[in-house]
């Protein structure tokens, strides 16, 4: 007799199901990308794209965009906004989920950071507030040193 084993779901799936909503090939190659090059990697939606087109992958930018939005709200990805209107997304991480950016106005260029005063602060101001932090991400715009 041949034993039969269920598919296990990723946590992806799941959301995703609860949602009224399933795992696409679309959404499940450009969760894959970001996996693929792991934390700290700031892409824009063109840069996605363009990545996945490379890889043969048939996918609209206007499909893309979606897929970042849906990941973002469902807290796999991270919006993070650019001074000149741009965004990036990156993969949210467990090990880092307080961390900060600092964003090159000129460029784009984007470097992380932590830093526990930055947390305490955000922690400090909810309290004083009643709000419950979620989050705690600084966003720091400047010049890049290529860009001086």
């Amino acid at each position: 007799m041949k034993a039969s084993f269920a598919k296990v779901p990723t946590p992806l799936e799941l959301e995703l199901h609860q949602e009224g909503r399933r795992l696409t090939p679309q959404r499940k190659k450009v969760l894959d990308l970001f996996q693929r090059i792991g934390g700290g990697k700031h892409l824009s939606a063109e840069d996605i794209h363009g990545k996945l087109i490379q890889s043969k992958s048939r996918v609209s930018l206007a499909t893309v965009y979606r897929t970042l939005r849906l990941l973002v709200k469902m807290g796999f990805l991270h919006e993070l906004e650019l001074s000149e209107g741009g965004h990036r997304f990156e993969l949210l991480s467990q090990d880092h989920p307080d961390h900060h950016h600092l964003v090159c106005v000129n460029c784009g260029r984007t470097e992380e950071f932590e830093s526990d005063q930055v947390v305490l602060a955000g922690k400090e101001a909810a309290d004083k507030q009643g709000f419950k932090l979620l989050e705690s991400t600084l966003n720091v715009r400047g010049l890049c040193p290529d860009c001086i």
